[in-house]
Formats: structure tokens, C-alpha cells, sequence
């Protein structure tokens, strides 16, 4: 009983103690807005970071810890993070320095984990595409999956970063992933353990008289790996592309146009608009191309961003016929502004647009051709890819009729 009336009576001491506070700071507001340069400084204004400050005074009061083993970064953090999220936008998040510096080097090619790229949508984790050759595709998992739990948690409503933190790992560590999967009953359980992820972003060979180029993702490696592999099948007397994008997550937008810009003369490959001028931008082609080869390009529900725009482009420009599955639909832009402690925003500033003015965005990508299946290493169980030889064999008949 006494417990009980003390706290009562320390929350009403506090509750006269802030609410003092409070008229204090109302009286002073009028004072303190007249100050034209402070309140450019302000991130809000006086009487809402009051509202903070009594929020902070309550966590510290009452919270079961101390408030000397809460560290200051981490409130810091969390109270930015909060804010971005609060814009609804999966895309737009903040990063602290050291997650920042793991997506750095995770774009130069390596990094610790199981190998898979997720989108969010409406709360859910959604895998767009396992990376070929890793730990997640050899353990069976599938594009448009959803993670639903990470070992007992259950992780709905979780963050993108939240995510990917709790995935990632030491090489040789395990985690266990459930997933739903549409048209399965019941919950998937994996338990696949952590590799170091290298990422090759082009393979490449012969099928008969066609050259088969895949890009896994876009990197900074892919433009070049991807002129080898095209210079290596020209010369090898490649009468035709397929151009293989299915379960490429995309990458790096500049990746994206120079491979681009290898296989169409010129004219535009993709724009982008947003609400500052910056965010409008329109990338072009430059004149010539590589080959003059027909080229068939698949793509499935795993390809997304900047496979998308490669798709949308050769497309657009009728450069190759697109054939598989609808695209995933990721086709907004996010531009990092870093922060003056090494942590940073990615912003989504713009959506991206084809050359007609097809919007990706939350639509993806309609093949010109449909055909149902699934990426497959046996090429001789790819009834996608053998619908694409067939497609290739018309084309160059149609080349050479008199």
C-alpha cells in the first residue's frame, strides 16, 4: 500500500514539476520565436521539444535501468531514426555510422550473411530475390517470400534495417528464418548459416549459336564484367542475346544505365522526377551500340530497381523483347545525405520513369511476352530460358529471309 501511494505522489510531484515547466516555456515561446535565427535552428519549435524533454524526463525517472547505462548516441539515434520513419516511406531510413559503412562495403561486393535482398510493403519483409549461389538460394528460399519470423521473433512491423541487422552476421553463425509462401500451407523453416557473401554480378556463356549473359545484381564491377561477357560471346559467334535479369534486386543506378547504354544507340534510358530540381534528371544514351544482335531479355517477380530500368529501357526503345513475369516494382530513387558524424539519410526523392513514361513504382514491369516458371541452374528446367532460345531462333530466321 505504501509503494503504491509513494509512487502516486512521486508522479504527482513530477506532473506539478513538468507542467511548471511547460507555462515557463510558453511564456518564454513568444520571446524565444521573435529570434528569427534561433528559430531557423530549431527542429521544432519550443513547446514540442518540451514535449521531448518531458518525455526523456520520464523514461529516466521511471525506466527499470539507471539513466547512466542508457548511452546518449542511442537515444540520439533512435529519436532521428523515429522521425524518418514517421514519413511512411520503407525506403527512406536512417543509418548510424557503422551500419552505413557495412551497406558501403556491401556495394563493393562483400559482406557477411545469407544472401538475399528485401523490399517492405505494408509492414511486411518480403525477400525479392535470393543471390545466386549463396547460402539462401542453395537452402531453397524463393523471391516474394516473407519473412515472418527470425529464430522465436516474430518480426512484422520491424524496420528494414532492423531486419537485415538481425540476417546479417559472422560466417559460420546460423540463423533460422520462417517464411510464408503464397499457395503453401503453413510456415517454411530454414536454418541457414552465415558465408561470406562475394558477389560475381555477370556469368556468362554459349547456348548453341546464343550467347547467355546473366547480371545478378549492379554494382560498381558490372559495367565491365558485362562488356567482357558481351565481347566474349561476339567473338565466339553469338547470333543472339538472352539477356537473363530474373531475381536481379538492382543496385547502382549508373551500373544500371552504362550497360544500358551498351546495347541501345542513344535517346533517353530512364528520368527520374521528384519535388526539387535536383531530383529531376534525364539519362541518355550516347550513340552506338556494342551489337546489333537481337536480344531477349527475362525477367520474374525477383527482378526490381535497377533491372527494372534495364528492362524498361530495352523495352521502350523495342531494343529486345522483355519475357517472363511481371517485375517486382521498386522504381523510386533514394539519394544518401550523410550526416556530420559519419551516419546518414537515404531519402527517396524521386520515382523513376521508362522513356515512354511508364512508372515502375508499386506496378513493375508487364513482359511483352508472358511465361510462367522459375529461374533454374539446370538450363535443361527452364522452361522460361528455353522459351527465350525459342524466341531468338524466330528472330534471327526473320533476319536472314531474303
Amino acid at each position: 500500500m505504501w509503494k503504491r501511494f509513494r509512487d502516486v505522489i512521486i508522479g504527482v510531484i513530477i506532473g506539478i514539476i513538468l507542467a511548471g515547466g511547460v507555462l515557463i516555456t510558453f511564456a518564454e515561446e513568444d520571446k524565444i520565436l521573435k529570434n528569427s535565427e534561433i528559430k531557423e535552428l530549431l527542429p521544432f519549435n519550443p513547446s514540442e521539444l518540451w514535449l521531448i524533454k518531458q518525455a526523456r524526463i520520464i523514461m529516466e525517472t521511471y525506466y527499470v535501468e539507471p539513466p547512466e547505462n542508457i548511452k546518449e548516441e542511442e537515444i540520439l539515434y533512435g529519436a532521428i531514426e523515429g522521425m524518418v520513419k514517421s514519413w511512411g516511406d520503407p525506403y527512406t531510413r536512417f543509418v548510424d555510422p557503422k551500419e552505413l559503412e557495412n551497406e558501403e562495403i556491401e556495394m563493393e561486393g562483400e559482406y557477411g550473411g545469407l544472401g538475399i535482398y528485401i523490399g517492405q510493403r505494408d509492414g511486411r519483409t518480403l525477400i525479392i530475390s535470393p543471390i545466386e549461389d549463396t547460402p539462401a538460394e542453395r537452402a531453397g528460399v524463393k523471391p516474394m517470400d516473407e519473412i515472418v519470423k527470425i529464430g522465436d521473433e516474430v518480426i512484422y512491423g520491424w524496420d528494414q534495417d532492423k531486419v537485415v541487422k538481425n540476417l546479417r552476421g559472422e560466417p559460420g553463425t546460423k540463423v533460422t528464418i520462417w517464411v510464408r509462401r503464397e499457395d503453401h500451407e503453413g510456415l517454411i523453416k530454414f536454418e541457414i548459416t552465415r558465408e561470406l557473401i562475394q558477389i560475381h554480378t555477370v556469368r556468362h556463356e554459349m547456348l548453341d549459336k546464343f550467347g547467355y549473359i546473366r547480371i545478378i545484381q549492379f554494382n560498381q564491377k558490372t559495367k565491365k564484367e558485362f562488356m567482357d561477357a558481351l565481347n566474349d560471346v561476339i567473338s565466339k559467334g553469338a547470333k543472339g542475346i538472352v539477356l537473363d535479369l530474373r531475381n536481379n534486386p538492382g543496385g547502382l543506378l549508373d551500373a544500371c544505365i552504362g550497360v544500358a547504354d551498351l546495347l541501345i544507340d542513344d535517346g533517353v534510358i530512364v528520368s527520374t522526377k521528384g519535388r526539387f530540381e535536383r531530383a529531376n534528371e534525364v539519362y541518355y544514351g550516347t550513340p552506338g551500340r556494342m551489337t546489333d544482335s537481337p536480344i531477349v531479355v527475362l525477367v520474374n517477380e525477383g527482378s526490381a530497381s535497377a533491372s527494372e530500368i534495364l528492362a524498361g529501357a530495352l523495352k521502350d526503345h523495342k531494343r529486345a523483347t522483355i519475357m517472363g513475369k511481371k517485375t517486382f516494382g521498386k522504381g523510386s530513387v533514394q539519394t544518401l545525405f550523410y550526416l556530420p558524424d559519419a551516419s546518414g539519410i537515404f531519402v527517396t526523392i524521386a520515382k523513376y520513369y521508362t522513356p515512354n513514361g511508364t512508372v515502375i513504382d508499386k506496378k513493375g514491369l508487364e513482359p511483352n511476352v508472358v511465361v510462367e516458371g522459375e529461374f533454374q541452374k539446370d538450363h535443361t528446367k527452364d522452361v522460361q530460358l528455353k522459351r527465350a532460345l525459342e524466341e531468338l531462333n524466330k528472330l534471327t530466321l526473320q533476319e536472314v529471309k531474303p
